[in-house]
């Protein structure tokens, strides 16, 4: 890769606001939007709002952990950064879309790199009908909730939730419920990424659920819609020795 100029934006905390100053003391700092690459200086969490803060750019953000897990996110080093980004590995994710709507007749959108999660809101279980591009799969689901997520989102919430592991560049997304106490047997599904799954809430004033996409919420819903976003992909770069598909490879063997 050309790279000549770099934005280093960093999370609110004291190690990554340090970090921050010393890579642009040292590299310079250019305007997100003017800039050949973003560097994110954080977690998991502030790679997630960096990429959706900056979706609408064709810059490659390279990640570098000053938080705990950093899954995302390559190791911190101060040093040959430059030579690092140009040596780096593109993995492009396409979003899930999310369109939610209420029990107020309320429309509300929003993108997910990670999952799309539906919750209950009270001590009421939820019950749930799932449908996978307009048939009905899965007439009533009793649970704690159920979400939908990418490749790059099956090691966060999904995989704590017992679901499949997804490879990058697999083209599936996968269907997995949060604690079923109906059908108890269910595992989940994996389904093609052109699939759109329809998730309608019953008994939705006794039995309140939320939608959240990444960390956008949408409370009271009574139906939702994901599917892939085919017209948005965004770009992450990695290091050759940290590569995302071989760690999520090796998350699959994990003891």
């Amino acid at each position: 890769m050309d790279i000549e100029t770099v934005s280093v934006l960093n999370a609110d905390t004291d190690a990554s606001r340090a970090a921050g100053d010393l890579l642009r003391k040292k590299y310079g700092h250019t305007d997100p939007a003017h800039a050949d690459v973003i560097v994110a200086l954080g977690g998991d969490g502030f790679m997630l709002e960096t990429l959706h803060r900056h979706m609408h750019l064709d810059a490659p953000i390279f990640g570098m952990n000053q938080g705990s897990v950093g899954f995302l996110m390559n190791q911190f080093r101060i040093h040959g950064l430059m030579e690092r980004l140009r040596a780096a590995q593109p993995v492009t994710v396409k979003p899930l879309a999310m369109i939610a709507r209420t029990a107020t007749g309320a429309i509300e959108e929003a993108l997910a790199i990670n999952e799309v999660s539906m919750l209950r809101e009270t001590r009421q279980a939820a019950k749930l009908r799932v449908s996978v591009d307009g048939r009905v799969r899965l007439p009533e689901m009793i649970c704690d909730g159920v979400l939908v997520c990418t490749a790059a989102g099956s090691t966060a919430y999904n995989a704590s939730a017992y679901g499949p592991i997804l490879p990058m560049g697999s083209n599936v997304m996968a269907v997995t419920p949060i604690s079923a106490f109906r059908p108890r047997r269910w595992r989940g599904a994996i389904l093609p990424s052109v699939a759109t799954v329809t998730v309608d809430v019953l008994e939705h004033a006794k039995r309140p659920v939320s939608a959240v996409a990444d960390y956008t919420e949408v409370r009271d819903v009574v139906s939702v819609q994901v599917r892939e976003n085919h017209d948005a992909s965004l770009t992450m770069l990695f290091d050759p020795e940290h590569n995302l598909e071989e760690r999520i490879l090796n998350e699959q063997f994990m003891p």
